[in-house]
């Protein structure tokens, strides 16, 4: 008898369009940088270009999600709204660490019994101790506290980047631009098309309004012909 842990990993091994999807977190002193591609699909079929991936789940807390489209919906929602009516019932916030152990805590109660296909990545700020947080979490419910984060296929690309060229002390200019590389590399080296991404700034002042980033077409090159053979006639 196969025990839902087992029907998750078949499930997850017969549809990996989560897999294309690209989210990328990055953390500093002062703010965070949650973003994602635009893109929403299934199997071989691109549906839209324009899928917002951001809940915002507070004032100065927000996630990212990718997986299977009606787990992500769904989950996202269900945090977005709990999280809500803690802050009503208590009359004060979650902080980012505590909202991300309840989600984490919800992904694993989930797991063993209805699973969630979603990987997110939380990021938001915290008034008290006036910093930054990040968090990296998976649909097995793993968590960890982490610098910068990627989620996908092209979480292959832009980890080597991200270790060489973060610093917790950037500025939000300097944050922008090393995400502006993390997207160029993606868009030129990973074999599907993901032509636009979003982003979001989170800081002391909240959660600001989405930003895109969007590549044109290749430029074109010098036409090259085929290179001369040399070729030899043999006579049996």
């Amino acid at each position: 008898r196969k025990t839902m842990l087992h029907v998750c990993a078949l499930k997850r091994t017969e549809y990996r369009s989560e897999d294309m999807e690209c989210l990328i977190g990055i953390k500093c002193d002062k703010f965070a940088i949650l973003a994602h591609d635009n893109s929403a699909g299934r199997s071989i079929l691109v549906m839209k270009q324009d899928q917002d991936k951001l809940f915002k789940l507070d004032d100065r807390l927000g996630m990212v999600v990718c997986g299977e489209a009606g787990d992500t919906v769904y989950f996202g929602e269900y945090i977005q709204k709990n999280i809500a009516l803690y802050r009503v019932r208590n009359g004060y916030s979650l902080s980012p660490h505590a909202a991300a152990n309840y989600t984490r805590n919800e992904l694993a109660e989930y797991l063993r019994r209805r699973p969630y296909l979603v990987n997110l990545i939380m990021g938001g700020y915290d008034e008290k101790s006036s910093k930054s947080a990040l968090y990296l979490m998976d649909y097995l419910g793993t968590l960890a506290e982490v610098p910068f984060a990627a989620h996908g296929y092209g979480s292959y690309f832009v980890y080597g980047i991200l270790d060489r060229f973060h610093r917790a002390d950037m500025s939000v200019e300097d944050g922008e631009e090393l995400l502006g590389k993390c997207i160029k590399e993606v868009q030129k080296r990973f074999m599907v098309n993901l032509p636009s991404f979003s982003y979001y700034i989170i800081d002391e002042n909240g959660v600001s309004t989405k930003k895109t980033i969007s590549v044109g077409p290749p430029e074109e090159g010098p036409p090259t012909g085929s290179p001369d053979v040399a070729m030899e006639t043999v006579t049996a």
